[in-house]
């Protein structure tokens, strides 16, 4: 096996170069790589694109269009680990943009339907504090939110 980690493959019905640019659009440390086509006599139409690979965030993934067989859900999803409330509402902003779905406790849906937690740092070590007062008000508040807020979390776990 080779050294170098894991590539992530997403299966799209005929979204994979839209999808692709969409992630590079957002992330840091992003690129668009190789693009495959369906070959003649392929289960796609000739020509049309098969794969995009890509890296987000420094993550490797390839776009598929496999067709319409498959489809995401919440059971895979991909967790964004936000330094601050400007990061959390611009990653938010950005994957429930044209269609996406907001969820609850930082979860959301994009609109390709791919599962995303916007999750900030702070909040992980709230809930995993040793005052179990503490981490459980951090927790009660996280279970009230869609897009996680900071500074209320912070008041929870304050017990303000």
């Amino acid at each position: 096996m080779s050294s170098d980690g894991f590539t992530t493959c997403l299966w799209f019905d005929g979204q994979a170069e839209e999808a692709a640019a969409h992630y590079v659009s957002i992330f840091k440390n992003s690129r668009l790589g190789r693009v495959t086509h369906y070959p003649e006599g392929g289960p796609g139409p000739a020509g049309t694109v098969l794969t995009v690979e890509f890296e987000a965030n420094g993550q490797r993934f390839v776009a598929l269009n496999g067709g319409p067989q498959f489809t995401f859900t919440e059971a895979i999803s991909f967790q964004i680990f936000c330094a601050d409330q400007d990061e959390v509402d611009h990653y938010w902003n950005k994957l429930t943009e044209d269609g996406g779905e907001p969820g609850p406790c930082g979860w959301l849906k994009d609109r390709f339907g791919v599962s995303w937690q916007v999750v900030p740092t702070r909040l992980m070590e709230m809930i995993s504090d040793p005052d179990p007062q503490r981490a459980a008000r951090a927790n009660a508040a996280m279970m009230s939110m869609g897009k996680l807020d900071i500074a209320a979390l912070e008041k929870a776990y304050a017990g303000e």
